[in-house]
């Protein structure tokens, strides 16, 4: 049984991964730290485990054997170098750091430790990445030249029972969570058009602030490749139906999924890919993986690492530097020039 200590409960998904790990039958949680004390101590009692007031203390105990991560991102890199030096295995929030080159001495932590560390992307997972991966692998659309990825909710939006909107306020603050919409919400669009096309040379991005507050509520970033593909990363917290979106382009075809309906749909010249004539349906879409909890639980049981996933965290935290380097510079952003 891995004994689990939460660390923190700033994130508005600790709450889905206190479930996961009480729910998971290799896992129990046995502590609990927040940089909030207050905020801490009231979910500690909830779960029945011990608080501890200092980080230190906490990763000094020896019946304790891994951590979720969950704190605001600027204290990742100092969170998370703590817990891999003290032996933690760790299973983190994206983005795993705001710069690249934290995020590099964070993942040279872990690997000098030999801890097993998991980044939370679920989207990696589902049914529709794994048939939209395939598909553009085969070039069953000819040669990508277009993704796009869209992702938005209304959670800066205020109403009768949230004037500010439903999202936590301190996820309006510049300073610990490094951005707004793109950051947090974008991070799923973002990973997923990497997935599917690959890091891109340079990166180009427009923030909005429809609500006016300190981060960006309204976002869109282009990707930019050398062969003139180019991947639109789109997120917000100001829009209310705005549906979950993929789309895919290429020489020889399309395909689409999420406008609105969960269905994936796809029409292309090349030989024996259906849709020829018309747009196809594709009947059924392969089953989820394991989520990244199962996922993280089960390296630590197999002495395996989390090779792709933590990889495609890393170009995460990359893209979204370059990002917030290209919004705030108004020019394009080429990920050669960021800090290793």
């Amino acid at each position: 049984m891995l004994r689990v200590a939460m660390l923190s409960f700033w994130h508005v998904h600790a709450r889905d991964y206190t479930r996961q790990a009480l729910e998971h039958p290799d896992t129990q949680i046995a502590a609990a730290w927040d940089e909030e004390p207050e905020r801490g101590r009231a979910q500690a009692e909830k779960l029945g485990v011990r608080f501890y007031d200092h980080l230190d203390e906490l990763l000094a105990q020896s019946d304790i054997d891994a951590v979720i991560v969950d704190t605001p991102t600027n204290i990742h890199r100092d969170v998370m170098i703590a817990a891999a030096k003290a032996g933690k295995h760790i299973f983190t929030e994206k983005v795993i750091a705001t710069t690249l080159h934290e995020c590099n001495e964070i993942v040279a932590a872990v690997e000098q430790a030999g801890v097993k560390l998991t980044v939370s992307l679920p989207r990696l997972n589902a049914g529709y990445t794994q048939a939209i991966r395939e598909i553009l692998g085969k070039q069953q659309l000819g040669e990508t030249t277009l993704v796009r990825v869209r992702l938005s909710h209304n959670g800066a939006i205020a109403t009768a029972d949230n004037p500010n909107g439903w999202l936590p306020a301190h996820f309006f603050n510049a300073q610990q969570c490094g951005g707004g919409a793109m950051i947090d919400l974008g991070c799923h669009p973002m990973y997923l058009t990497r997935l599917f096309l690959g890091l891109p040379e340079s990166v180009s991005a427009n923030y909005g602030y429809v609500t006016g507050r300190e981060v960006e509520d309204n976002a869109l970033v282009t990707l930019c490749y050398p062969n003139g593909a180019i991947g639109v990363v789109e997120a917000g917290f100001v829009n209310r139906f705005s549906p979950f979106t993929i789309e895919a382009h290429g020489t020889e075809g399309s395909l689409f999924f999420g406008t609105p309906e969960s269905h994936l749909i796809i029409r292309s010249t090349q030989p024996g890919t259906p849709g020829g004539e018309q747009w196809h349906t594709i009947p059924q879409l392969p089953a989820e993986l394991p989520g990244a909890f199962q996922q993280w639980v089960s390296h630590i049981q197999q002495g395996t690492t989390a090779t792709e996933n933590i990889q495609t965290a890393i170009d995460l935290s990359a893209l979204m530097e370059a990002a917030n380097i290209s919004a705030r510079s108004n020019q394009p952003v080429k990920l050669s020039s960021l800090q290793r």
